[in-house]
């Protein structure tokens, strides 16, 4: 059985994020898994059950991606307890939620360093979630693997191979 690849898409963004998801589980040689999430219902535990509950289906040839919105979602999901699986996330274009970012509390990461093994990548020309951002959320999860990208946007046009050899 192959892999998969748990695509956890931002806010509003199941067709915005499907050429992402869809390229980055190409590269990865993985089948795509890419629930759609509520563009209505954004309190923390509408995204967050569904998220639980396709984590917990997960096995050890499986990847975890989230992008923006779902990236917060996800980082915080996986801080709630010990997982077994995914010993390792990729968070794209992730939020901050703390008061020095965007400040809304209902979102934001505050807990302990996660014991997931995890990359934050944004593009420096990111135009809905500033760069500013990925260095906020470095200092929060110093353990992780931090990657600025020149250039892609929010969607990381053009990036899926990049993205991809980082993933690896």
């Amino acid at each position: 059985m192959a892999g998969r690849l748990l695509f956890v898409h931002g806010a509003g963004g199941f067709a915005d994020d499907a050429e992402l998801a869809r390229g980055l589980a190409g590269a990865l040689h993985l089948d795509l898994l890419m629930p759609e999430l509520s563009d209505t219902a954004m309190g923390f535990e509408d995204w967050a059950e569904p998220v639980r509950q396709h984590l917990d289906r997960l096995g050890p040839d499986d990847a975890v991606i989230a992008h923006s919105f779902g990236a917060s979602i996800l980082v915080r999901v996986l801080a709630e307890r010990s997982w077994e699986r995914p010993r390792r996330a990729t968070l794209l274009a992730m939020p901050d939620w703390t008061p020095r970012g965007w400040d809304v509390a209902d979102y934001a990461f505050t807990d302990p360093e996660l014991g997931t093994e995890l990359t934050l990548l944004h593009c420096r020309d990111d135009e809905v979630v500033p760069i500013s951002h990925l260095m906020l959320n470095a200092k929060a999860l110093p353990s992780a693997t931090v990657v600025e990208l020149p250039t892609g946007g929010h969607q990381f046009d053009g990036m899926v191979d990049v993205v991809a050899a980082r993933i690896l």
